[in-house]
């Protein structure tokens, strides 16, 4: 099946022939996901959404985690909202509507997570990809923090989006799940999204000198294909909890940050080659 690791439709290194041909096919959406909590899909994105703010680039991040941990790191207290995300998905509110700025700077808006998020699960998978239609154009990538499951709110999320990128930490049980993970992308490419692609996987919190780590890595590579792991891998620091706790873009810490600011960069613009016009490239 065309959804299947490896060998996924989504890592295609081809333009479409003309810029006004690619609008009309790509769409500027990336779930980033995987079933199994805590490998760092949070950290991924605001990672992303970071790299974007620094180089001026109007993005959108969906929180779909109940949890709401991107929508408090960017600065939105869930429980003073009229409107969340979950109010956009029981249609009691439009997109617009829910989303509010970010306190990183105005180039990052957010869709907050809500408390009553988790009853989305018994949903329609497609409100999301209705609601993010009618603000997609005010952005140049809108990145959906999905929850840690395979249910239907990481459904709604693959169905609205064009690509998925999966977060895996290079450890015994930061592997486990990849199949199930892929059998989800392969259903929702053949029931609800034909156009999702994988774009790839971001390998995770991984230690400067570890065996383990390069034994698991080797391992992921045999079951996604080498072509399939994006480079750089995001490094193991403490930074990252710093600027979680601090509710600040991992830009901002800039020199104590170096490293993860430069793998977010690179990662940043193999987001953008997938949802930038070609001019731009």
């Amino acid at each position: 099946m065309r959804g299947t690791l490896p060998a996924h439709r989504g890592c295609a290194t081809e333009w479409p022939a003309s810029d006004d041909v690619y609008h009309a096919r790509v769409r500027r959406t990336l779930a980033i996901l995987n079933q199994k909590g805590g490998v760092g899909k949070t950290t991924v994105t605001l990672g992303l959404a970071s790299a974007a703010a620094a180089a001026g680039r109007r993005t959108l991040v969906v929180d779909l985690d109940p949890q709401g941990s991107s929508t408090w790191v960017l600065g939105v207290d869930a429980q003073t909202l009229d409107a969340t995300v979950a109010d956009v998905l029981h249609t009691k509110a439009s997109a617009r509507e829910a989303i509010r700025p970010s306190t990183w700077c105005d180039a990052i808006d957010v869709l907050p997570s809500g408390s009553d998020l988790q009853e989305h699960e018994d949903g329609k998978s497609k409100r999301l990809r209705k609601a993010i239609a009618t603000v997609e154009r005010d952005y140049e990538a809108v990145l959906i923090d999905c929850p840690p499951s395979l249910g239907n709110l990481t459904r709604s999320a693959l169905t609205a989006a064009r690509h998925s990128l999966i977060v895996v930490e290079p450890s015994a049980l930061g592997l486990r799940g990849i199949g199930g993970v892929a059998d989800l992308l392969d259903d929702v490419w053949g029931t609800s999204n034909p156009q999702l692609e994988l774009a790839g996987v971001v390998l995770n919190r991984v230690p400067a000198v570890s065996s383990e780590s390069d034994r698991r890595t080797a391992e992921l590579a045999r079951i996604v294909g080498h072509e399939a792991i994006w480079s750089p891998a995001v490094p193991q620091r403490v930074i990252f909890n710093q600027a979680v706790g601090g509710r600040r873009p991992i830009h901002s810490y800039a020199a104590r940050a170096a490293e993860p600011i430069a793998v977010f960069d690179a990662l940043w613009r193999r987001v953008r080659f997938l949802t930038g016009p070609r001019s731009e490239r």
